[in-house]
């Protein structure tokens, strides 16, 4: 009798263990926001396409004019792999203007800091990221600059959460991304505007820009910032979900 109500409790013990919930991949600094409910595209490459024909089609003079970048402004550049945008950037904002270059990737930080070196811009620092968390200062930046890379943030909801302080008072994050599904490296604008919208930024302007093949969005930070667990997430048609 002894031997079989032992073997009874380790039975129950056993299929209990089958009711607890897997450990979760996510980092622990997530896990108070919700997830995404869309995929989240691959990172593939620290460089969008060739600078040489990002140039031909002028497109970083025309992300910088429509975002008002001026002279003296202090401007992030986040996932900023090889430094397209930073170095041009650091021309536009000059002598009395900052540019930060942020980045998950260290090998791609390290050889934007030889390009830095080697090119002597020196109004520009870099600063590892994490996948939820960019680690800006607060009240800093005039623009916030994502650039190809919002489809291949992991936590969207807790990334966005954590870039609202970076902003100054009149501080913009200016999006470009291409109108495609996010499993094609791209993210239709609905969806988009829903999940900004989902943590209180407000859409300022979108234009389509065939020329930079892609779009231009630019957000401010509405009245408040929703609380985590107030967070409605977005479905892939960009309505809450």
């Amino acid at each position: 009798m002894l031997l079989r109500g032992a073997m009874a409790v380790l039975l129950l013990a056993l299929t209990g263990c089958d009711r607890f919930d897997p450990p979760s991949d996510r980092p622990a600094t997530a896990l108070e926001f919700p997830e995404p409910d869309r995929p989240v595209a691959d990172i593939i490459s620290n460089q969008f396409s060739n600078e040489d024909a990002r140039d031909e089609r002028n497109e970083a003079q025309v992300v910088m004019d429509v975002a008002n970048i001026e002279s003296g402004m202090t401007v992030a550049d986040i996932g900023a792999g090889e430094g397209y945008y930073t170095v041009r950037l650091a021309t536009r904002v000059g002598e009395d203007g900052r540019v930060l270059a942020q980045d998950i990737d260290r090998e791609a930080l390290q050889r934007l800091g030889q390009r830095i070196d080697r090119e002597r811009l020196e109004n520009i620092s870099i600063k590892l990221g994490q996948p939820d968390d960019p680690q800006l200062p607060v009240d800093s930046f005039d623009r916030i600059f994502l650039v190809h890379m919002y489809h291949e943030v992991t936590e969207p909801y807790a990334f966005l959460w954590r870039l609202w302080p970076a902003l100054n008072e009149q501080g913009q994050i200016i999006v470009v991304d291409v109108d495609r599904p996010v499993n094609r490296h791209g993210i239709p604008p609905a969806l988009l505007f829903c999940e900004f919208d989902a943590i209180g930024f407000e859409l300022v302007e979108f234009i389509e820009r065939p020329d930079i093949r892609g779009y231009i969005a630019r957000f401010t930070r509405g009245d408040a910032r929703t609380e985590p667990g107030a967070i409605k997430v977005c479905s892939n048609g960009g309505s809450d979900g």
